[in-house]
């Protein structure tokens, strides 16, 4: 058990243990090495590319690449919510979080992460302007506009990590504290309230579930025109830029999304692949962009060219 304080109703507890990912012992050192890793290309791929986009006169007056910079800076901060905390689990060291700790992990987590589902959903809706209504693009999707929608979507994520986390730590814990998890999550932790978490549950499944379902499927329905668009492009090669483009991002939702979505529309149960689909749109994925991005995307290479040459293709 850990650590509780008295009160005059019934005994609080002051921290969690992390369980952590289920792993053999001799495993540990090879598990640390790994996700220390990727933790550290993680932070440097997404920093070299918010330097790219910053540096680069070309990307960074693009309501495309202004996203894309704000995904970066998104993903360097969700993997430092989560990988760090996570290395600890194949470390010697105590598992344990305080109360407060884990509050802060719940809400950042929650904060970046939903974050994140919005501004994947205005790239989808910045690609569906520019490829099908390319006449209109620079009226209808401008950096003024683009500012505004990504800090309309900063504010929607601080509030629903706010409501999440206020909701979730409202209840009682007295009982057992171990989270049978790799982070403080929604799921994980309210099974161990002392109360009735029907209301969690139903706020989590509209609030995480529904939320991301939905703008997967707007993010779905936005691919649906663009490929149909592009599919009327005459020239070979246009098509190609196009498919080129929209495919690196439609990658990257899907391995974000398809995850998400599996986890919490169905909160109230626990499988044993939830730990697997969570380290993959929490760890991976946060990889995955620079890599995608950059590798895929002419224009991304063609800065980074002219940033090593010295920006004399200005």
């Amino acid at each position: 058990m850990g650590k509780t304080k008295n009160t005059s109703l019934d005994a609080v507890l002051t921290d969690f243990i992390l369980l952590g990912l289920s792993h053999t012992p001799n495993l540990r050192s090879l598990l640390f090495l790994v996700f220390f890793t990727i933790y550290i290309l993680t932070q440097l791929g997404n920093l070299l590319i918010l330097l790219t986009v910053w540096a680069d006169p070309k990307l960074r007056a693009r309501p495309m690449y202004i996203l894309l910079g704000v995904l970066s800076f998104l993903d360097m901060w969700l993997s430092s919510v989560i990988v760090p905390r996570l290395i600890l689990d194949f470390t010697p060291s105590i598992k344990a979080i305080l109360f407060g700790g884990c509050v802060a992990q719940l809400y950042f987590f929650h904060f970046l992460g939903s974050t994140q589902c919005f501004l994947y959903t205005l790239m989808a809706y910045d690609r569906y302007l520019a490829i099908c209504q390319p006449l209109r693009y620079p009226v209808l999707m401008n950096g003024r506009l683009c500012t505004v929608l990504v800090a309309g979507a900063w504010v929607a994520g601080s509030m629903h990590g706010s409501i999440q986390a206020t909701l979730t730590f409202r209840l009682p814990y007295c009982g057992p504290n171990q989270v049978d998890y790799f982070i403080c999550d929604i799921p994980a932790v309210l099974r161990l309230a002392c109360a009735d978490t029907t209301v969690n549950e139903l706020v989590t499944f509209v609030d995480v579930g529904v939320v991301a379902a939905s703008c997967f499927m707007l993010i779905l329905l936005s691919y649906a025109n663009i490929v149909n668009a592009i599919l009327k492009i005459r020239t070979t090669d246009g098509r190609h830029r196009a498919f080129s483009t929209c495919g690196s991002h439609l990658i990257v939702v899907t391995v974000y999304y398809v995850p998400c979505i599996f986890i919490y529309l169905r909160a109230g149960s626990k499988g044993p692949l939830d730990g697997a689909a969570a380290v993959f749109y929490t760890v991976v994925t946060p990889l995955l962009n620079p890599l995608i991005y950059t590798l895929r995307n002419q224009e991304v290479k063609s800065a980074l060219k002219r940033i090593t040459a010295g920006r004399g293709t200005e």
